[in-house]
């Protein structure tokens, strides 16, 4: 059946009428959330020429503005082609390290001619919101915010100083993300909102499980390159450069890293095991919990493209590049491997790792990676951490909800906070089924029975973490 276009103000009732009729009702919060992320959406806040990302920091700090927030507690800090905004609302008591909301405002590119709407132009349809950004990661900025909003609308005094932290370039060189992270390396920790943390089952639509992710895997890029002086193909040299580069790549293509576990992935093998349907992986994801030198239980997972990256670190070759006529000996080959390090290995470790199991002294090896990734360890277990999500998920969703931590294999803001000390946690209000998850892809979209639960999940949370 094809689909019908809502109105923004039919597409409010309906979000109404549909969202779980448990949580309490905040009228002007939930008009806003909606508001700000169909405005913020229609901004082009992507890098290069034309970025807006400007425009959503001013976007955002009027609804603060609006909200009660005097002028000299927010700051849009231009930066390149972007910027980033940080707005702070004072607790009662300024010795206490403040709890830190943060995401990011810009958005991956996408082509309005592979899209079956037009990616920045907001559109209701059937209790979803699509366009860029919807659920990476406007609409979960627009859903902190607004609910900060209302909480103030409340009258509610924190103790504990409250900071919204919107970066600027997450999806690409992270620059403003690094900036932010060290102007606020005094925080009590840090709640990323960057994402969807909680899983709804395909057939029912009611939450079957939510994670916090305390932890995250280093980017690292590597590059390969072999020299050769060449020559015709006529007279063949005993030293070829892609042969030797053929071998490094299938050796490093073969090779598998030790497997290992923190106490981020040990919980969420021991917990997750419980809900995955599948027999022999679930019994493989409790042997590993257990033991992760278990032979058997490694393979299983090992052989699950969901598991593998969970279970340590992983190296692939993604690129090649080599010879430059079909009738001469190549002079110059090049490969990249990507590689999504497990934490507690620095990048240097992870590539002698690499040299020693391509075996080419010929093939040199240089870490191509930059300043846009860093090595991070897991966040602790914090128990005023779990204790907040843990009722809010439970009271917002008016349910049981299985609960555990994870470790992501990508790259968020998090990992600089985590790099100088400071905790950090994915843990956002948003669920989704996985057929519906579509970040950095085309139609990408978020379904608005996220908002009513949602204000009340981040009511509760920044209640909680910011009394005490």
């Amino acid at each position: 059946m094809k689909s019908t276009k809502i109105s923004a103000a039919t597409g409010s009732a309906f979000l109404f009428a549909a969202t779980l009729v448990h949580a309490q009702i905040h009228p002007a919060a939930e008009a806003q959330v909606l508001e700000l992320s169909k405005q913020s959406i229609a901004l082009r806040s992507v890098e290069g020429e034309g970025n807006q990302t400007p425009q959503v920091a001013e976007l955002f700090k009027q609804a603060l503005l609006d909200g009660g927030w005097p002028e000299e507690t927010i700051e849009i800090v231009p930066f390149e082609d972007t910027a980033y905004l940080i707005a702070t609302w004072p607790g009662s008591d300024p010795s206490l390290g403040p709890i830190v909301v943060s995401a990011h405002m810009d958005v991956v590119e996408a082509k309005p001619e592979d899209w079956e709407r037009d990616p920045f132009t907001p559109v209701v349809e059937n209790g979803y919101l699509f366009g860029r950004g919807a659920s990476d990661t406007k609409f979960e900025a627009a859903l902190a915010l607004s609910s900060m909003i209302e909480l103030r609308r409340q009258g509610y005094t924190p103790t504990r100083s409250l900071v919204i932290a919107y970066s600027g370039d997450e999806e690409t060189t992270m620059r403003t993300s690094k900036i932010i992270a060290e102007r606020l390396r005094h925080a009590r920790l840090v709640l990323n909102v960057d994402g969807s943390s909680g899983t709804l089952d395909e057939e029912t639509g009611e939450p079957a499980f939510w994670t916090w992710e305390g932890a995250e895997k280093t980017y690292v890029d590597f590059q390969l390159e072999v020299t050769n002086p060449g020559g015709h193909s006529s007279a063949p040299r005993p030293e070829n450069a892609i042969q030797q580069m053929s071998e490094a790549l299938a050796r490093i293509g073969a090779y598998r890293f030790k497997p290992e576990q923190n106490d981020i992935t040990r919980d969420y093998f021991a917990k997750a095991a419980a809900l995955e349907t599948d027999p022999e992986l679930s019994a493989a994801m409790q042997a590993f919990a257990a033991d992760p030198a278990d032979e058997e239980a490694i393979a299983v997972l090992r052989a699950n493209p969901s598991m593998v990256g969970k279970i340590g670190t992983t190296c692939v070759p993604t690129l090649v590049e080599g010879g430059h006529a079909i009738n001469a000996l190549p002079q110059r080959v090049t490969a990249n491997i990507n590689c999504r390090v497990f934490p507690g290995h620095s990048r240097a470790e992870i590539m002698a790792e690499l040299e020693r199991v391509a075996a080419v002294p010929e093939v040199k090896f240089s870490d191509r990676t930059g300043d846009e990734s860093i090595e991070a360890p897991a966040s602790p277990v914090d128990p005023l951490l779990l204790a907040a999500v843990t009722k809010a998920v439970g009271d917002s969703w008016g349910k049981e909800v299985a609960i555990f931590p994870s470790q992501s294999s990508g790259a968020s803001d998090s990992m600089w906070y985590r790099a100088i000390g400071v905790p950090s946690y994915g843990a956002s209000a948003s669920m989704s089924k996985a057929s519906d998850r579509f970040s950095h892809g085309l139609n990408e979209r978020i379904a608005l029975s996220n908002i009513r639960p949602g204000i009340a999940y981040y009511l509760s949370v920044y209640k909680d973490l910011t009394s005490q």
